[in-house]
């Protein structure tokens, strides 16, 4: 997996997952551009990086404008040449209950999350096409788009809608070489380590302690070092023919996660579904497939 010579932008880069995307693209040899609120955090993410021989450049700004967009392509470019590999891991949570929600927590989160997505991505989309030579764009979902959670309507949304335009984008940039696939990571970031029944797999990990094989396999969880990976592979030319898919990674647990598909169809004969014709048959032929919502979480052991 030789990213020698690739030049990529990796949002929200400045700690969690997505310094470890950023570390493991450098460790293969791709020039990166860190991203961050945070000078102080961005600069010490490409001092990481640098001490250990790779080569990045910190451009700081808040990933979801189309102006902060187009910053951090024009600054690969400046800096590198080029791009070909952008990751879309730029995130905020602003978790509460519907009825208690405001529209700033709804409006911030999917502005980061939603928006910049969009326009990073149109930003690289339209740089990768001049260049000509195709690229590689990886956006980050999440279980909670996939399946929903408990109050985090904003979040779901965002991540929901992330891997909605993957699929729209993996079609209108398949002519151009570029592939877009999502990943839906699951490790031990601020994100998470406020989940009760995940906690004691935080404290374990930040205090050094090797997980138990439950939570690196059957939760899916480690660190997020064990996610990066992912995105390594992703943006190499092995992966140049995946495209349009959402990959689930945490721990020792890799999942190709499908598409939704309708679980049951019946039809009626030739007069259309009146209410009362639902109501019969829904009991004995839709109720069995009712879909879960929320993760659907293994015991731990005793």
């Amino acid at each position: 997996m030789d990213l020698s010579g690739k030049v990529a932008i990796v949002t929200g880069s400045g700690r969690g997952l997505g310094l470890a995307y950023a570390t493991e693209l450098a460790r293969r040899g791709a020039a990166v551009v860190v991203n961050d609120v945070d000078p102080a955090v961005a600069e010490d993410a490409v001092g990481a990086i640098a001490a250990a021989g790779g080569s990045a450049v910190a451009e700081v700004v808040p990933v979801g404008s189309s102006d902060a967009a187009q910053a951090l392509v024009d600054r690969a470019v400046t800096e590198f040449g080029r791009l070909d590999v952008l990751v879309n891991n730029a995130g905020i949570l602003r978790d509460t209950t519907l009825w208690k929600m405001s529209d700033e927590d709804f409006d911030a989160v999917i502005t980061t999350h939603l928006r910049g997505t969009f326009t990073c991505t149109r930003a690289a989309a339209v740089r990768m096409r001049e260049q000509g030579e195709g690229g590689r764009i990886i956006c980050v979902g999440s279980p909670t788009g996939q399946v929903g959670n408990f109050g985090q309507t904003n979040y779901a949304a965002a991540k929901a809608g992330i891997v909605g335009m993957v699929r729209t984008w993996a079609m209108e940039l398949a002519r151009a070489g570029i592939t877009v696939n999502a990943i839906v990571p699951v490790a031990a970031t601020a994100m998470t380590e406020t989940v009760p029944f995940l906690k004691p797999y935080v404290d374990a990990l930040q205090a050094g302690e090797p997980l138990p094989p439950f939570a690196r396999q059957q939760l899916g969880f480690g660190s997020p070092e064990d996610a990066a990976g992912l995105v390594a592979f992703l943006a190499s030319d092995a992966a140049a023919d995946v495209t349009g898919q959402a990959v689930g990674i945490g721990g020792d647990r890799l999942a190709l996660w499908s598409h939704p598909t309708e679980a049951v169809v019946e039809f009626a004969d030739g007069t259309g579904w009146s209410a009362e014709a639902i109501a019969g048959i829904w009991p004995g032929t839709f109720a069995p497939a009712q879909q879960t919502v929320g993760q659907q979480l293994p015991e731990p052991p005793a």
